[in-house]
This record gives C-alpha cells, structure tokens and sequence, in this order.
C-alpha cells in the first residue's frame, strides 16, 4: 500500500481517532472479560454450586474468552484487511488502465467537497502527480494509516484486556471464600466496570458520565439475566 507519513501539525496533543484501532479492541475485550466471566460467576453460584466449581467456571471462562476473543478478532479485522487490499488492487488496476477516467474521478469528489472545478482539477492533477494511488486510497476509498486493519494488534490486544480484566471477578470470587459469592463479585464487577467506562472514555475523548452509566447498565443486566437463569435451573435439578 503505497501511504505517506504526514508530520503532525500539534504532535504534543495527537487527534484522539489516532487511538480508535487499538482502543476498540482494548475496551471491546476488557468489558467482554468482565461481563461474560462475572455473569458466567453468577450463574454457577445462583444454581447452588460450591466454591470450587464456582472457581473452575470461572477460570474455564477466562482462558476460553481468551482465545475466543483473539481468534474473533483476528478473523474479522482480517476479513477487513482483505478486503482494503482487494480495493486496493482494483484501484491500482483502474490508474493503470484508464488513468484519464480516475483522473477525472478524483477530480470529482473534490467538486462535491467544496471546490470548483478549475481548482479540484487542478488540485487531482498535482496530487496524481505526486502519489495517484495514495490519493485514490485516502479520497475515494477512505483509507489511512489511521483506519487501517491490524489483525493481529486487535488479536493480541483484545485477548490481553479480556485476561486482565476477567481475572477481576474470578478474583472477587476468591476472596469470597464461599460466602456471599455473588454479592461480591457483584461489587467487584460494577467497580471493574466503573473504572473501564471512565478509562475508555478519557482515552477517546467521550464524556465519562455516559460512558460508565452504559457500562454498568449492561454489565448489571447481563449478570442479573444470568443469575436468574442459574437459579432457576439449580432450582430445578435440585
């Protein structure tokens, strides 16, 4: 992919979707690892099993979610990487065999950004000029170094977080020692949660509030569906 790297015009206070690859991943899998552990926690306990079952549920969920989180997000951004390239090889496909009709392509969306059509074509000219496919890539695909897909930073990066923070309830658990599990990891959880929303949302720029009154809400109703769901079964059998 042929990109240029373009100096920053205030490199001490960097645009924050400069983060949105890495930080996707992070937040997706440290609130995926908290959820669905603590609400797997939940379920095993309302169903009236011991601590040790409780705790083997839990590990079991850790290193599953794990690996599933990694080979999920591998999969799908490849699936988006694949398909940047493949537009990129039509691209580049399309400068060579008709480099008139992209000139006058390019030369077409700067008319319908703003421009007239004297400057737009003479702004595609220069920048044909200087890189045709790189400003087919940025202007008519969309793509930038920014954006691009990185299979595995969002593999390593979503498996990391989704360790970390689902080791928090697994640890709620433990401290526990049998007593009031679910509470606990409860109050465990909604810190975790807590903590996540407010971290994600200073990284990217968002109104903290927001971002942890939404995370609670689903990390609340994720656990208190699985809860029941583990009563009602341990109910039940027993």
């Amino acid at each position: 992919m042929s990109r240029h790297t373009h100096p920053d015009a205030h490199p001490d206070d960097p645009h924050y979707v400069s983060r949105s690859g890495w930080l996707r991943a992070a937040v997706l899998g440290a609130n995926d690892g908290i959820v669905s552990v603590a609400s797997l926690l939940a379920g095993v306990a309302a169903s009236g099993a011991g601590t040790g079952e409780v705790l083997v549920a839990g590990l079991a969920g850790l290193s599953a979610g794990a690996l599933s989180m990694a080979a999920g997000e591998y999969v799908s951004v490849s699936s988006q990487s694949d398909i940047e390239r493949a537009d990129i090889r039509r691209e580049t496909q399309a400068l060579d065999e008709n480099p008139h009709v992209e000139l006058e392509e390019l030369s077409g969306i700067y008319e319908a950004r703003g421009l007239s059509p004297e400057t737009a074509m003479l702004v595609a000219r220069e920048l044909t000029e200087h890189d045709a496919l790189g400003a087919h890539i940025r202007d008519e695909l969309g793509l930038s170094d920014v954006h691009s897909a990185n299979p595995m930073q969002a593999a390593i990066t979503s498996a990391a977080t989704f360790t970390l923070a689902g080791a928090v309830p697994v640890a709620g658990a433990v401290l526990s020692q049998g007593q009031h599990t679910i509470l606990i990891v409860w109050i465990t959880t909604l810190l975790a949660l807590a903590v996540l929303g407010a971290v994600g949302a200073r990284a990217g720029g968002a109104p903290i509030g927001r971002a942890v009154l939404r995370v609670l809400f689903w990390g609340s109703f994720a656990m208190t569906v699985t809860a029941a769901i583990g009563w009602l079964f341990g109910t039940t059998i027993g």
